[in-house]
């Protein structure tokens, strides 16, 4: 069980690409999605699978439980989230003593493109790269979870 601190921004250039690793291809579905609790399921590459359950959002903090799960459980529950699923590609950027994740949106969302890091503490300072947009953190349209029930880039 820890906490999950994290600012989420939009990224509005391609400067970040000479920093970041080869990525990781991420599907993820949401098997439940409510005020009380976020229940996801993740695969990474075909390779490694993974249940989250997260609590609500406070600010920009939230409760976060995550387990490894066996590969064939997951694409069985992948099945049963349908048609809640997000794929993206995710890359990891080093910057000012920070690691950013960096996701560029597949299928659905494709040309949506999201930066987040996490935090110690809410309040940390964070030096932003300049390749970062607008922040999001608290815009919901942005949530994975929501991004996985509608089609599309959320409008700006």
């Amino acid at each position: 069980m820890a906490d999950e601190i994290e600012r989420k921004f939009l990224v509005r250039t391609n400067a970040w690409r000479s920093s970041a690793d080869a990525g990781t291809h991420v599907v993820q579905g949401y098997l439940s999605s409510n005020a009380k609790a976020t229940v996801r399921v993740r695969i990474y590459d075909d390779e490694r699978a993974v249940i989250t359950i997260k609590g609500p959002t406070e600010g920009i903090s939230r409760r976060e439980f995550e387990y490894d799960i066996p590969f064939a459980d997951a694409q069985d529950m992948l099945a049963l989230a349908e048609p809640h699923i997000v794929q993206k590609r995710r890359y990891t950027v080093p910057f000012a003593g920070l690691l950013w994740e960096v996701d560029v949106f597949e299928g659905a969302h494709a040309g949506l493109v999201v930066a987040e890091v996490e935090l110690e503490h809410a309040d940390q300072a964070v030096v932003l790269p300049d390749w970062i947009g607008e922040e999001v953190s608290h815009d919901d349209r942005y949530a994975n979870a929501s991004l996985s029930r509608m089609p599309g880039v959320p409008a700006r």
